[in-house]
């Protein structure tokens, strides 16, 4: 059967009203293509979307800044990317950019964001820690999905421990999701295009649960750093991070093999900052500081991962 195509809506992208959040209706008339077609691009995780409310929502912004960095330029290359990390907070890697002198300033603001910073000449390296749902790969269908052409590469990092941060010796005896969830703990939760964000819907529906389920504080962290103090000062009960930013407070591992991963031009790849960065994280100074965080494994560390 010949496929046909859709008849043009009575909606256009600028009848779309201006809230920061767009239905699923609203994203695809502001895209001009069919709904089904959004659905499809939120299993492959290859637009920016969120389900905080237990329904399909789209931050205007960060839809803009994805749409952004899907424009072909005839020569992007023309003004050099700024000397910028973007992308998701991993403190090993924050301390390992300041530490080895890369000269490489950071600007973390979540996985989706750093690939579209990336992807758009705003920084030079984007982490990311993307969960596929579908396929249980981790970063390959976003790195390809924001990165378009054959200008990038994504280079394994390490394979982190995400799980409950809880208050000093766990005082609230939680014993995993399900548990926090039915006795209505109250959930520190990240920012919007965070990588943890999206892990945690990915944790809460294998238990059959959705984040509108969750009873959260007010302030979203930044950084897994921040999301540990709300948890230490009592303004939360709990939050998914990582072990490394746990320090003294309790932690229940959930998920032990997360694959963070960065992502880079070719080019940039063998210039200065980034030739640094992974000289430095073969160094013995570098393993110390990630034993001693904790929740690392480097095994694979610069292993190349993907080449667009």
């Amino acid at each position: 059967m010949q496929d046909t195509q859709p008849e043009l809506t009575t909606r256009t992208a600028a009848s779309v009203t201006a809230s920061p959040l767009m239905t699923t209706a609203e994203v695809a008339d502001y895209l001009r293509v069919r709904e089904r077609t959004i659905y499809e691009m939120v299993a492959r995780q290859t637009i920016p979307f969120s389900r905080a409310t237990g329904k399909l929502l789209f931050p205007r912004r960060l839809v803009d800044a994805w749409l952004e960095s899907q424009t072909e330029l005839p020569d992007p290359g023309i003004a050099p990317a700024p000397p910028i990390y973007a992308g998701s907070n991993d403190p090993l890697l924050e301390w390992a950019l300041r530490q080895s002198g890369s000269g490489l300033a950071v600007l973390a603001r979540g996985s989706v964001q750093g690939l579209a910073d990336l992807a758009s000449a705003r920084a030079v390296l984007a982490g990311c820690h993307l969960l596929d749902p579908e396929t249980g790969a981790w970063n390959l269908a976003a790195a390809r999905a924001h990165l378009s052409g054959s200008r990038h590469v994504l280079i394994h990092w390490a394979r982190r421990t995400q799980g409950l941060i809880t208050a000093a010796g766990n005082p609230r005896g939680v014993s995993g999701l399900k548990d926090a969830v039915a006795r209505g703990l109250r959930f520190a939760m990240r920012a919007e295009g965070a990588g943890s964000t999206r892990l945690l819907e990915v944790l809460l529906a294998r238990e059959g649960l959705c984040q509108a389920a969750l009873t959260t504080v007010d302030r979203p962290a930044e950084t897994h750093a921040d999301l540990a103090t709300l948890i230490a000062t009592g303004e939360a009960d709990l939050g998914l991070g990582l072990q490394a930013a746990a320090g003294h407070l309790g932690f229940l591992p959930l998920l032990a093999d997360e694959s963070f991963d960065l992502a880079v031009t070719r080019r940039a790849y063998f210039d200065p900052p980034v030739q640094t960065l992974l000289a430095f994280a073969r160094s013995e100074t570098f393993t110390r500081r990630a034993a001693h965080l904790g929740g690392y494994d480097l095994s694979d560390l610069g292993r190349v991962l993907w080449n667009g």
